[in-house]
């Protein structure tokens, strides 16, 4: 998770929303990302896409059942959609989002593949900050 928040970061001094993702396979990191929305004029360039997109380019695959994904804030709807496909094996994040977070439409139902294990709260208070710090900067 450290690395994710080091990639949110990234995207905090870019001016983005500051969410960071990484994909880890064993204990490898295969690939990185950040929120890249403002930057590339695509409203779908979530950390976790772009890192999604890394991680099938690094691996020549399609689905990543033995990876993990971190990302500092609770996925969004469309996030939890490319997670599934790809069938990860663990996602993991930092912080809520109660306006954005994919809580907000399913409720308690579940997102991800059947097979995917969520761990949630990790790192919380650090990944919360940073997105704080983001939009009290803003206003």
């Amino acid at each position: 998770m450290k690395e994710a928040l080091r990639q949110a970061q990234l995207a905090f001094d870019a001016g983005e929303v500051p969410v960071g993702a990484v994909v880890v396979w064993g204990e490898k990191i295969i690939a990185r990302g950040h929120n890249q929305v403002e930057q590339l004029q695509d409203s779908t360039a979530h950390a976790e896409m772009i890192a999604l997109t890394a991680a099938f380019n690094s691996l020549g695959s399609k689905y990543l059942p033995e990876a993990t994904l971190y990302v500092t804030v609770e996925p969004c709807l469309m996030c939890c959609g490319a997670m599934y496909w790809s069938k990860l094996g663990t996602i993991v994040y930092g912080t809520e989002d109660v306006k954005n977070g994919y809580h907000k439409t399913t409720g308690e139902n579940w997102p991800f593949h059947q097979k995917a294990e969520l761990r949630k709260g990790v790192l919380a208070n650090e990944c919360a900050q940073l997105i704080k710090a983001f939009f009290v900067a803003r206003r």
